[in-house]
């Protein structure tokens, strides 16, 4: 497959990445998806095995009949042969109406199941069924139908060991492994973190009209070392969560935003954490619609604390009319330029070495030139005051005090500093 027709693929499902890996799967799945051939689709949870199952359904002879998608990890055990195969009415309790399964529904298109080493055993038996010829039962009925579905599965363990643990049939795993494809950890796609990273910031940006982030050269670095335990969906959680809290409104001169590696550290969880940005090894309960009330919430409040400080440092209240970039100061006392969109042409090469767009804006609490000399000598007394009590409190931890005051740890040491 030429470079071209692999882009196109790739736009087409929305896939970022030039891993040889992640390539190479893409080219296995349009390759196999001509045949009726049942896919094994292999990979750590959070990778995005999903659209592997979607680019063979599309490109296969079946493009134009149904598509499930089915978590079996999610199906409650004593209903999943009924969800899959369907029942007959009266076949237990509840059961009002005679109901159709996925394998019927789905007659003449594809069935992926993710999770399948989540299948009991029962239902491990009536899927080997269908694969062997098609036939399958409903829950409550002694009549065989049948059924022509192109089976795609996928799974996050190793079912080789789940069939020596006696968990998986080994004759359904030859069945469903008759080709694989591996997609690879997020962790082994070191050159695509970075450009993933600025399309989940560059997206959160356009939808909620907050400032571009960008990463210094060593956040980038920090960000391409992390392991990435929940791959790809932990990355935009992490992506999202950076753009909520660290950004700031747009306005005519501010449109983009660059943290450290220091800032961009507070984010990454690690394995002692108590508490994750990102669950990972466990099931979600959050939906779309949960995550979309928290990021609003997120922005309410990063909206309040500014018009807070506006009240404090005698600032005008309209959060949204930031000062321009000249009274930022960033250290030359030029501009910041205008950001080039996330594919733009700096990522034609390699993530760390990329170019950032010169002159970020930077927020700074420190820049009160223009204020009256009496009400910033009373500012700075009750900053004084209250890092003195968020040090005490802390028993002199600065990471501890710069966290409950709302600043970094290096502007805590410059105030500190500066009191001497």
């Amino acid at each position: 497959m030429d470079t071209q027709e692999l882009q196109r693929i790739k736009n087409r499902f929305d896939i970022i990445g030039n891993d040889p890996g992640l390539n190479k799967a893409l080219e296995t799945a349009v390759a196999v998806a001509p045949t009726d051939l049942t896919v094994l689709i292999t990979g750590e949870s959070g990778v995005g095995k999903e659209n592997i199952a979607k680019i063979i359904h599309q490109y296969s002879r079946r493009r134009n009949g149904k598509y499930f998608a089915i978590n079996c990890g999610g199906l409650p055990e004593g209903t999943i042969n009924s969800e899959l195969f369907g029942h007959e009415k009266g076949s237990f309790t509840g059961a009002n109406e005679t109901r159709r399964g996925y394998f019927e529904e789905a007659n003449g298109g594809t069935i992926f199941l993710d999770e399948v080493g989540e299948l009991p055993m029962s239902t491990q038996v009536m899927l080997l069924r269908v694969l062997q010829n098609g036939e399958f039962i409903k829950v409550g009925s002694s009549k065989v139908e049948k059924t022509d579905v192109r089976i795609v599965a996928a799974t996050n363990v190793n079912l080789v060991y789940a069939v020596s643990q006696g968990k998986f049939r080994e004759d359904l795993y030859y069945r469903l492994n008759a080709i694989q494809v591996r997609v690879p950890a997020l962790r082994d796609r070191q050159d695509d973190i970075y450009l993933l990273f600025r399309k989940f910031t560059s997206d959160f940006s356009e939808k909620y009209q907050v400032c571009k982030i960008a990463l210094t050269h060593d956040a980038i670095a920090l960000l391409r070392s992390y392991q990435w335990p929940g791959n790809i969906r932990q990355l935009k959680n992490i992506a999202e969560t950076v753009s909520a809290l660290e950004s700031v409104n747009l306005s005519s001169g501010t449109e983009r935003l660059e943290i450290n590696a220091a800032t961009l550290s507070k984010y990454l969880p690690q394995k002692s954490d108590d508490i994750l940005p990102v669950a990972t090894g466990t099931k979600s309960s959050l939906g779309d619609e949960d995550k979309k009330m928290i990021i609003k919430a997120l922005l309410d409040l990063k909206q309040e604390v500014d018009k807070l400080k506006a009240v404090v440092y005698g600032k005008q209240s309209d959060t949204r009319s930031l000062p321009s970039p000249s009274h930022l100061d960033d250290g030359s006392g030029e501009q910041a330029a205008e950001e080039a969109e996330w594919q733009g042409p700096e990522f034609s090469e390699s993530p760390v070495h990329a170019h950032i767009a010169p002159k970020p804006v930077h927020r700074s609490i420190d820049n009160q030139e223009d204020e009256p000399q009496e009400e910033n000598l009373l500012i700075e007394k009750g900053e004084a005051e209250l890092i003195k009590k968020a040090l005490e409190k802390h028993a002199g931890n600065r990471k501890l005090a710069a966290a409950e005051l709302g600043i970094s740890e290096r502007t805590l040491y410059r105030r500190l500093k500066n009191e001497k």
